[in-house]
């Protein structure tokens, strides 16, 4: 009733504790994408701290926020936060621009370790040399200084890769079938000429 959201901020070995938020500012702050992944700073009772948002509690089909979780961080320790990828040159990438083909993002975040004065708001993905049927790899993305990625059992998981639309590959594999099949059919044997009838006057007089 009095437009606040209940919260909650723990961790660095401090106590829980409850705090509010006044919820229309909340509501602006989480439109923005760098507000989830970024280093936040509260205003905690007069004491500023450092905190990342973890958790979001939002009303089943209102458009209200019921709780908020924050945790807070020190400065000389690493964090573990998902950061959105920012996808440049998709339009003149030779997969698109001569072949036709589409871009699809296989990952749309990435989770990344570091200090948390080297957080990156985003990270860039240049897709400029991407060509049908092939894929970009974790491993090929350009990572600020002091910033790693933190693998969850896969190794080198696929970014994003350019294909060719589907319409388009059955419409060539509809044209390849009937080349095949045209070539496959034998070519008609032309027809044979009807026997010429003798002259039937001819064969009288003879007679």
């Amino acid at each position: 009733r009095a437009g606040k959201v209940p919260g909650i901020i723990y961790g660095e070995g401090k106590d829980a504790l409850a705090i509010e938020l006044d919820h229309k500012d909340l509501m602006i702050s989480l439109r923005k994408e760098a507000f989830h992944s970024s280093v936040l700073t509260l205003n905690v009772d007069g004491a500023k701290e450092m905190a990342l948002l973890r958790d979001v509690q939002a009303h089943p089909y209102k458009p209200q926020i019921l709780h908020v979780d924050f945790q807070r961080i020190a400065a000389d320790h690493k964090i573990h936060l998902k950061v959105p990828l920012h996808f440049l040159n998709a339009e003149i990438c030779p997969g698109v621009k001569l072949h036709g083909g589409l871009v699809s993002h296989v990952m749309t975040e990435v989770d990344v370790s570091c200090l948390p004065g080297q957080l990156p708001e985003y990270i860039e993905v240049d897709l400029s040399n991407l060509t049908v049927g092939q894929s970009l790899h974790a491993s090929g993305l350009n990572l600020p200084a002091g910033v790693t990625l933190v693998s969850h059992g896969k190794l080198d998981p696929v970014v994003a890769t350019a294909v060719m639309p589907r319409a388009h590959v059955e419409a060539e594999e509809a044209a390849a079938a009937e080349a095949a099949a045209a070539a496959a059919t034998p070519a008609a044997a032309p027809e044979a000429k009807p026997a010429e009838k003798k002259d039937a006057g001819k064969d009288d007089k003879k007679k």
